[in-house]
């Protein structure tokens, strides 16, 4: 008790010593809780609540605070669930087309009713220029225009140049204003995949790409495929 006495007694106790105190001893106003009557802690607002009413408060903020963060977790999550399902339908769609046509269709699909793109364009390198739907068969010297596009290997992201946009979309780049492209590679370069969309803000070049990537891996497979039955 004699610590307990010298933090009432000497006339030249500071605040911080009183402060340390109370912090070793937190259970000091268990044993002295008619203290806590006369203690009173400034409110933000200009007037005074007790200690006991600030320490609520305090702990439901923070309750508050975490409630919020776990909201958060969970929107995400739904979000997440979400996604893998629209992605696993564009993946199964994707392993059950047998021709480039079966492919064109599910690309439309998937790209623009569940992941909301307004325009897709499929580019394919071949020596035997057709057009099939919305996949164009080109030869690599008349897709020089795109060659850092191809070049890259990895997804890009934000808005091409006019050049890039019109060879890419044709008739509809005049309405696209942000896209995503992604190299689809399978040993060799096979081609490119176009998202457009007339949001100039959808496609950033700052987003990720995990979910492209993954759409390129896919698409390169199935596609080599068709292309070695062509």
């Amino acid at each position: 008790m004699s610590d307990q006495a010298d933090l009432i007694s000497p006339e030249g106790l500071d605040a911080r010593q009183v402060a340390d105190y109370l912090a070793e001893h937190p259970d000091f106003f268990k044993e002295h809780a008619h203290l806590l009557e006369k203690l009173y802690v400034p409110h933000q607002r200009g007037s005074s609540i007790s200690l006991v009413e600030r320490q609520t408060s305090l702990l439901r903020e923070r309750n508050q605070l975490l409630h919020k963060h776990l909201t958060d977790l969970i929107e995400v999550a739904r979000h997440n669930d979400g996604q893998f399902e629209k992605t696993k339908r564009m993946v199964l769609s994707m392993l059950e087309s047998s021709t480039l046509d079966d492919v064109a269709v599910s690309i439309e699909e998937s790209l623009c009713q569940d992941f909301y793109g307004d325009v897709t364009s499929l580019l394919l390198f071949s020596d035997n220029p057709v057009v099939v739907n919305n996949i164009r068969m080109l030869s690599r010297a008349d897709c020089s225009i795109v060659q850092p596009l191809i070049e890259t290997s990895l997804p890009s992201c934000g808005q091409l140049s006019e050049a890039m946009n019109r060879f890419l979309f044709q008739d509809q780049a005049v309405r696209v204003q942000s896209a995503a492209v992604v190299p689809l590679v399978k040993g060799e370069t096979l081609g490119l995949l176009a998202i457009g969309s007339f949001d100039p803000d959808y496609f950033q070049s700052s987003q990720g790409t995990l979910f492209l990537s993954y759409v390129g891996e896919v698409l390169s497979r199935v596609l080599s495929q068709i292309l070695k039955k062509s």
